[in-house]
């Protein structure tokens, strides 16, 4: 049985650029999608996912205060997916201690059109990770 992701970014090409990357792992569905925190919340609760790759600079409800929120509701593991979240960088390291299973920073702006070529490795390895699948 597939594993359950849901995508959170307020960037609808973003969500589908990331969304062909996670997709293209037989071992993970894509159950929803969510443009901010407030409606990852809902969605957290109606798709009951195994994993939520969370952007953090969003409208209305930000990443970090939504990551607080779903780990209340859940035990999805969080995988941060953000340009603000450099390796190394403050909000990298507050994401962390809120209980982030990783931080992976997007590799060129909040809109990364080379995400595949750029972290697509990295993220299904890290999804995997997050679902005690092997890394192939």
């Amino acid at each position: 049985m597939p594993k359950r992701v849901l995508l959170v970014d307020d960037s609808g090409m973003m969500r589908a650029l990331v969304k062909r990357i996670v997709m293209s792992d037989p071992d993970f569905v894509v159950v929803g999608e969510a443009e901010n925190g407030w409606i990852a919340i809902d969605k957290v609760k109606t798709t009951k996912p195994d994993v939520v790759l969370l952007d953090i600079e969003m409208p209305k409800m930000n990443g970090l205060d939504a990551m607080k929120r779903v780990r209340l509701l859940s035990s999805a593991k969080v995988v941060i997916l953000s340009s603000v979240a450099q390796m190394g960088s403050a909000v990298a390291l507050e994401a962390r201690r809120a209980g982030a299973f990783a931080v992976i920073a997007k590799p060129s702006g909040a809109v990364s059109l080379n995400i595949k070529e750029a972290r697509g490795t990295e993220i299904i390895r890290t999804l995997r990770q997050a679902c005690d699948l092997p890394i192939e």
